[in-house]
């Protein structure tokens, strides 16, 4: 059955994941939504980081949905809502996916979108069960830079990527892209239900921006291990190997770094 997501938009929130983790707390989630926000003043990604973005900058959204699947069988879910944002990209673009894939366009373990080395957008995944009778509800909330900001390279000291350095000929609509994200992302929801990530993996692999590079483990500053990145396996897990080991990353608390 498809998902009808509920529209919303607004011109400002400090969070859209925060806006529907409210609701979700309160007991007042029913129906799959979506909302937007055109300017978002205190988003938040992974590992506590902040994600701030400004009218016409940057697409930032969260989408509400209630699993059927226990919170311990949604591994792996960031990493196909990775794929959903590829495809809804291309879809927008109007570039193919195998073209994207040439320009430099792939994934990171486990939340990312990069090209050519730079961050275009990421995802954080909240939420869980109130009551084990009740669905798992979920709030993924998604960040895609849609201009290059020199003020934000310049305050978190990285150069980010934008969508209009892949699409330097047409300018990608934001409502358009999100749209058909959302449309992704209903497919993708639809199919890990019944698939959990194993009907992802092989894709997943197929964009891993790392795959077979030597990269450091990083967590808390502090490098872990090292060994050469393998991909993903079919729960979603990080595989490095290392002394002729593989080694599973589990823990979303990780950076990735490729080595020099």
């Amino acid at each position: 059955m498809a998902i009808n997501w509920i529209l919303e938009t607004v011109d400002q929130s400090p969070s859209t994941n925060e806006d529907l983790m409210a609701r979700w707390r309160a007991g007042q989630l029913w129906e799959p939504i979506a909302r937007k926000a055109i300017t978002q003043t205190s988003g938040k990604g992974r590992l506590g980081r902040s994600w701030v973005s400004h009218a016409q900058q940057a697409l930032t959204f969260s989408v509400a949905y209630p699993f059927k699947k226990n919170i311990s069988e949604l591994s792996g879910l960031s990493l196909a809502c990775g794929l959903a944002v590829v495809k809804g990209i291309s879809q927008a673009s109007g570039i193919s996916q195998e073209d994207l894939k040439k320009s430099g366009l792939g994934l990171k373990w486990p939340n990312d979108i990069f090209f050519n080395e730079k961050k275009l957008a990421g995802m954080l995944l909240e939420g869980g069960q109130l009551d084990s009778n009740q669905s798992t509800w979920l709030v993924i909330g998604i960040g895609i830079n849609l201009t290059t900001d020199e003020a934000l390279e310049n305050t978190i000291q990285r150069p980010i990527a934008s969508l209009d350095q892949i699409s330097q000929t047409k300018k990608i609509d934001a409502d358009v892209l999100w749209l058909a994200i959302l449309k992704e992302l209903a497919k993708t929801i639809e199919v890990f239900e019944q698939h959990s990530f194993a009907k992802f993996q092989e894709e997943w692999n197929s964009w891993d921006i790392y795959r077979n590079q030597s990269c450091a483990i990083i967590q808390n500053e502090q490098i872990q291990f090292e060994g050469f990145e393998r991909g993903a396996d079919d729960q979603g897990h990080l595989l490095i190997e290392s002394n002729n080991k593989i080694q599973k990353i589990i823990s979303g608390d990780v950076s990735l770094k490729a080595k020099a």
